[in-house]
């Protein structure tokens, strides 16, 4: 079974609310901007696109499934 994603912008997760995640300070702190590449795995980790990789940095807990489909329209793929 492959790892399942939805990709999404940084501005995008900076504006999830009621989840238990990051705080949009820490997230800025670690390298996300607006425009940022983002992805989640079904596991709830949080990556960010890099230059030449993608980076773990940090991760989500709880009911965030229906939450991070109903923000970007996308299912998991």
């Amino acid at each position: 079974m492959q790892m399942q994603f939805i990709e999404m912008t940084g501005k995008t997760l900076l504006g999830l609310t009621g989840i238990d995640a990051l705080q949009p300070d820490e997230l800025r702190k670690l390298g996300v901007n607006d425009a940022s590449v983002m992805r989640i795995n079904r596991q709830g980790d949080i990556e960010i696109r890099r230059v030449d990789r993608w980076d773990v940095i940090g991760g989500l807990l709880g009911d965030y499934d229906h939450k991070v489909r109903a923000a970007t329209g996308l299912e998991w793929a």
